[in-house]
């Protein structure tokens, strides 16, 4: 475990972040991001030497970090880390699963390589399933928190390859959900926060970006789970936003003039107003 003090010139803590998939890609903008912001973030990744540099940057910037090596696919591996994380930083206020993963190979379903599938799956669902087991109970304990799922349109939308990813973004919307009906009698809320297309490794290696030009800016994303974090969005719990076409006064005005009651919701459509299951 990395760990780095909070710099002199620190601002106060603003509670005590936990971010997946951390050593890069978004989740390492994230990381630097709620720093940035005054949140402890405890950081979880794969890749220990990238990991470090990340708990690096935040030292160098100011703020606090503790880094943990884990594969969020190893429950007691996640157990472990989310323990050792609090027992530095303290009860986790916020839960960002980030880390995820897509098939390597592109591929319609009956093709698929069933090695990649469970990769993907293990990652993107069984992986936050994890995390939820591990922070959750303490912030229902605690009173409150709020978990914020990276989604993808790829979780609303069909499409003829990585059927194995689409399938996993859907089961993560659903899992957050499932928190927020579970939880708010607790004070725990979920979220799902689509970035858009933001240029990162795995993106720009996906055929359907090769031609792409304008990409999502990652201070975008920043901006929707920092305006999460704050509780400023808290009736978009359980509904998908999106940066790069939402934004935090966006969404409160929508939500001010009113949202019904399944919008952004992952929901099957009634074929008319005689439709027994609407």
């Amino acid at each position: 475990m990395a760990e780095v003090p909070a710099g002199a010139g620190a601002a106060p803590s603003q509670g005590v972040a936990l971010v997946t998939g951390a050593s890069r890609g978004i989740g390492r903008e994230l990381v630097l991001g709620l720093a940035g912001a005054g949140w402890s973030v405890g950081a979880l990744a794969r890749d220990a030497v990238a990991l470090d540099g990340v708990v690096e940057e935040v030292s160098t910037a100011g703020g606090r970090a503790v880094g943990t090596c884990v594969d969020v696919a190893d429950a007691h591996g996640v157990a472990a880390a989310v323990h050792a994380l609090e027992t530095e930083l303290g009860g986790t206020t916020l839960l960002v699963n980030c880390a995820g993963r897509i098939e390597a190979d592109e591929a319609v379903p009956w093709e698929a390589d069933l090695d990649e599938v469970r990769r993907v799956l293990e990652a993107n669902v069984l992986g936050p399933f994890h995390l939820v087991r591990a922070v959750v109970p303490g912030m229902v304990a605690r009173g409150g928190g709020r978990v914020v799922d990276l989604s993808s349109g790829a979780a609303h939308k069909d499409a003829p390859l990585h059927a194995a990813y689409g399938a996993s973004k859907a089961a993560l919307f659903r899992l957050g959900g499932a928190v927020t009906a579970a939880g708010r009698e607790h004070g725990v809320l979920a979220f799902e926060v689509s970035p858009g297309v933001v240029r990162t490794g795995m993106s720009t290696g996906m055929s359907v970006h090769a031609e792409r030009t304008e990409w999502t800016d990652p201070a975008d994303v920043v901006a929707l789970v920092l305006a999460v974090a704050r509780g400023e969005l808290d009736a978009w719990a359980g509904r998908l936003v999106r940066a790069g076409t939402d934004t935090p006064a966006s969404l409160a005005a929508a939500a001010r003039a009113g949202l019904a009651p399944r919008a952004r919701s992952l929901d099957v459509v009634p074929y008319g107003p005689d439709d027994p299951m609407s």
